[in-house]
């Protein structure tokens, strides 16, 4: 008998405001997001983060900070 469980991670965009500065690449206004990730076993939550990521407006291109 085999058994396979499952585990995945599930992405939700909880809000969206605009940041300073440009992208490098095409001059487009810079778009903060504050993103919540949820992995999950066999459908049972195990664990949440709340990252903010960066992205062009204009080419949708994540951009990251240094």
């Amino acid at each position: 008998m085999c058994l396979v469980f499952v585990c995945d991670q599930d992405e939700r965009v909880l809000s969206r405001q605009p940041a300073p500065g440009a992208c490098p690449y095409c001059g487009g206004m810079v778009q903060a997001m504050d993103v919540q990730s949820e992995w999950r076993f066999c459908f049972l939550p195990l664990y949440w983060k709340t990252k903010r990521k960066f992205y062009c407006a204009l080419c949708t291109r994540r951009l990251v900070i240094q």
